[in-house]
């Protein structure tokens, strides 16, 4: 294992090596086949979906076009749902709980890079922060979530949401960025 990888996987500033692209490259031709499939496919898209994702609960539903980065890092609680075009950047952790509910084209973003030290960002520096969801979540079509964020059980975040900070249990949050509408 390269020096990057191992401090990507401690959420440490690393920069791309060989080792993480052939990870992602071995994840993407997974996903081209699990994207490929029929819509009656069903079996086959399970099982693609259990030879890229890190773990997945039962009655777990991704539908494609599914995309993620190396999708090791993604946990997905029993009978989660996620709709049509997500994208996981799981360069960190991902962590859905039971009973989620994801919307179409959501993206859920681990990914962090430097704000101020521009030569560290045109260098290719970036910092994996994880993402998690407890259970019986609903976030809505098209939201956002940005690195280090948490999302607590029972909320709801509205469509088109971009989500910048935790969110705590049993409330509803929309918006940019997304804000507390009400408690649930």
């Amino acid at each position: 294992m390269g020096e990057h990888k191992e401090r990507m996987l401690r959420n440490d500033w690393y920069l791309d090596e060989p080792d993480l692209a052939e990870h992602r490259r071995r994840c993407w031709r997974l996903l081209d086949r699990f994207n490929a499939t029929g819509a009656d496919d069903d079996d086959e898209r399970a099982m693609l979906l259990r030879d890229i994702v890190g773990h997945v609960g039962g009655g777990v539903v991704v539908l494609p076009r599914f995309l993620c980065s190396y999708g090791t890092h993604i946990t997905l609680g029993d009978r989660a749902f996620v709709n049509h075009d997500a994208l996981f950047m799981d360069d960190a952790a991902i962590t859905i709980g039971d009973d989620v509910r994801i919307g179409p084209r959501t993206q859920l973003l681990t990914a962090q890079h430097p704000v101020d030290d521009h030569d560290r960002r045109r260098e290719g520096w970036e910092r994996p922060l994880p993402i998690s969801i407890a259970s019986n979540t609903w976030l809505g079509a098209g939201v956002i979530v940005c690195p280090d964020v948490t999302i607590g059980a029972d909320a709801v975040v509205g469509a088109g949401s971009v989500v910048m900070r935790d969110v705590p249990d049993r409330v509803l949050v929309a918006g940019n960025p997304a804000r507390l509408v009400r408690e649930l």
